[in-house]
């Protein structure tokens, strides 16, 4: 756009800087310090977890839901907050709900707090750290959660983007990927109010046994799943019994 403008030695200088960086396999988010997630910006750095498109589709079951079940109130918890991308995303759409971001991450709930600042959503989006539901103080219609989901086994063959940069609180699921929700989901029943509901994102393969972990934990449940743009299971929506 300005071919005619020479670069000074600093502009030079912190133009080469910025390419080492993205040579040495670090994320373009986290060198920009920004990402955009459900049309909206987000400051992102790397105690927290680069937002990710497909989460995009447990953004919109939740505003379906919100708006179809949850009408006059909702109380809403995404826990595993990290920059907040979810629970912003929903603020801004969703001017009904109160909604509760926890994370066991101090840092992660400081750059979400930045966010919730920048969105316009710090009277409606609670920030709580602690671990999973345990932060929770009342009982809530919807619990979101994208939580780690990575096979032990797969975290080496994670790209160098992920594997060097991003957290591996945010990534590592235990043995079978499913130890996180798991957790959550045995603590879910007492944190939700009659005929609540949980979402959750999970990896492409994990459908059949994330549905199985449900019905183990809540065998009254009516539990489906819902598959992304390329046809992969992504969201599991379990309704608890009313």
């Amino acid at each position: 756009m300005s071919l005619d403008t020479r670069l000074t030695a600093e502009q030079t200088s912190a133009y080469s800087a910025v390419i080492q960086r993205r040579i040495s396999h670090e994320p373009a988010a986290y060198i920009t310090g920004h990402k955009e997630f459900y049309g909206l910006e987000f400051q992102v750095a790397r105690p927290v977890l680069i937002p990710r498109p497909e989460t995009e589709l447990l953004v919109e079951k939740a505003i379906e839901l919100a708006t179809t079940v949850f009408t006059h109130s909702c109380l809403i918890a995404d826990v595993g907050t990290g920059c907040g991308a979810v629970a912003i995303a929903l603020g801004t759409n969703l001017f009904h709900a109160k909604l509760y971001a926890i994370d066991v991450c101090g840092a992660a709930l400081e750059i979400a707090r930045s966010n919730c600042h920048r969105h316009g959503v710090s009277d409606r989006v609670t920030l709580l750290q602690g671990d999973l539901l345990d932060p929770l103080p009342e009982p809530v219609h919807l619990i979101i959660a994208n939580l780690p989901y990575v096979r032990n086994s797969e975290l080496v063959k994670l790209s160098p983007e992920i594997s060097r940069f991003e957290p591996l609180l945010a990534l590592s699921g235990g043995a079978d990927g499913l130890e996180v929700m798991e957790r959550l989901v045995s603590q879910a029943e007492r944190n939700l109010l009659p005929g609540g509901v949980i979402l959750l994102e999970i990896g492409h393969d994990q459908g059949q046994a994330a549905c199985e972990l449900a019905r183990k934990h809540l065998p009254k449940s009516k539990i489906s799943i819902t598959t992304d743009l390329g046809g992969l299971d992504r969201v599991v929506s379990i309704l608890t019994s009313c």
